[in-house]
């Protein structure tokens, strides 16, 4: 973008100053993740580009840590366990978050800051301490090293995004609909399921997204409530960076930044057509 004629020297410096600092801290942000995808396909058992990897030597390059990714048994056991524990956790949080923000969205609702903070606070508490915390009450009540335990503590993780997302849908809301719909005859039943649910499914869907990506990538949690049958596939990254180093970690996490990059763009898309349903940019 060319900037205007009238800018002064010092408006110029800052333009360009400004753009390059934010260039900075995007490639510090994105290029330890990025190295990690050409590295997967290494020939060699080796967390290093080889010689002929840097010479794109064909013979440098190799897919057989992805075909051992899926043929493994135990990566397939853990991927099971992910896409197991990451959806119903995401159902449980989605439900009742969306719940808490309906809630939290009426003016009458007594205490909403502090109800607020309850609700957001395992976004902000050290995971560590949630962990442990989980630990010392799901082994009291019989959860721990269950299925049923690890879910019940992603969703609990899962629902402070979903409460956050539905109430930032929520706040645009017009109240003018309901009352409408109320002078036209229609239930409340009625009202909610063909006015309200529609206009705050992009929330929904998106803080059920963020909810997914949390649970299936989540791994302090799965260490302390889970047991060898719930290991999920950060846990088999974990471990494998313990026990026996293998580029196959390398191909595992190119597919989960793959996978997080989809989920990303749908809730930006979602995003897009809120603002275009409550006419914050053009359609």
């Amino acid at each position: 973008m060319a900037l205007p004629a009238y800018t002064t020297p010092g408006e110029r410096v800052w333009f360009y100053s400004y753009r390059t600092i934010c260039g900075l801290i995007f490639f510090f942000l994105i290029a330890p993740i990025v190295v990690i995808i050409p590295l997967s396909f290494n020939a060699v058992p080796f967390f290093t580009f080889t010689e002929e990897m840097l010479k794109f030597d064909p013979a440098g390059y190799s897919l057989k840590w992805y075909e051992d990714f899926f043929t493994s048994l135990n990566w397939r056991g853990a991927v099971k366990n992910s896409g197991i524990i990451a959806l119903f956790s995401t159902l449980i949080a989605t439900f009742l978050g969306t719940v808490a923000a309906l809630g939290l969205s009426k003016s009458e609702m007594p205490f909403k800051s502090t109800i607020m903070a309850l609700l957001i606070s395992p976004m902000i508490v050290p995971l560590i301490i949630s962990a442990a915390g989980m630990y010392f009450f799901y082994s009291r009540i019989g959860l721990q090293g269950t299925y049923i335990g690890v879910i019940l503590a992603h969703a609990a993780l899962g629902t402070p995004f979903v409460v956050i997302t539905v109430t930032a849908t929520l706040s645009g809301f017009d109240l003018v609909l309901i009352r409408s719909a109320a002078s036209l005859g229609a239930t409340p039943t009625t009202t909610f399921f063909r006015i309200i649910v529609p206009l705050i499914l992009p929330g929904v869907i998106s803080g059920a997204l963020f909810a997914f990506i949390t649970s299936f990538d989540e791994v302090v949690v799965v260490l302390f409530v889970g047991s060898y049958e719930q290991r999920t596939i950060p846990w088999q990254m974990f471990s494998g960076i313990r026990e026996r180093i293998s580029p196959t970690i390398l191909a595992v996490a190119t597919i989960l930044v793959i996978v997080s990059i989809m989920l990303l763009t749908v809730v930006e898309l979602l995003r897009r057509r809120t603002e275009r349903l409550r006419g914050v940019t053009p359609a």
